[in-house]
């Protein structure tokens, strides 16, 4: 199979088989910053924005997403125009190994697009499905509401 893709603002066209999963299909394309997990949709490694919604992607078969917007951590930023919820991360320091980073990142990003004053309740319900083994989440939540704090004095 063929399919036309939106992935980060560019039209891609992609071949899969009828029965591929959209995690292992973008990775096999070079969006290798959609990381590949659980395979069952618990750790949020493989998380994107599909038509605006969060999504796990290894619960997406590829065939379902021909001709919808999907954004990925690379499509909201970069290391040379990075957005605040990257920004924050960084300097609070919330990035260890950074396996698990895209997938907290974009659920942040999404809980905030939605909600820009989250509180810790929010916050905690909005990162439940992404897995981190490193921070302990302290640092993530700190990295959300600085993001939050900035984004809401930059509107």
């Amino acid at each position: 199979m063929e399919g036309l893709f939106i992935i980060n603002g560019s039209e891609k066209k992609l071949s899969f088989d009828s029965g591929d999963i959209l995690l292992n299909v973008l990775r096999a394309n070079g969006f290798t910053e959609v990381k590949s997990g659980c395979h069952e949709g618990q750790c949020g490694s493989c998380v994107i924005l599909l038509n605006e919604e969060l999504v796990n992607s290894c619960q997406v078969f590829a065939a379902a997403a021909v001709g919808k917007d999907i954004v990925t951590i690379k499509g909201i930023g970069d290391i040379h125009s990075p957005h605040p919820m990257q920004e924050a991360f960084v300097e609070t320091g919330a990035v260890q190994c950074g396996f698990c980073i895209p997938g907290v990142v974009l659920a942040a990003y999404y809980l905030l697009k939605n909600n820009p004053d989250p509180d810790d309740e929010e916050i905690c319900r909005a990162l439940d499905g992404n897995l981190c083994r490193c921070t302990g989440y302290v640092k993530i939540h700190e990295a959300v509401k600085l993001a939050a704090k900035r984004m809401a004095e930059n509107v």
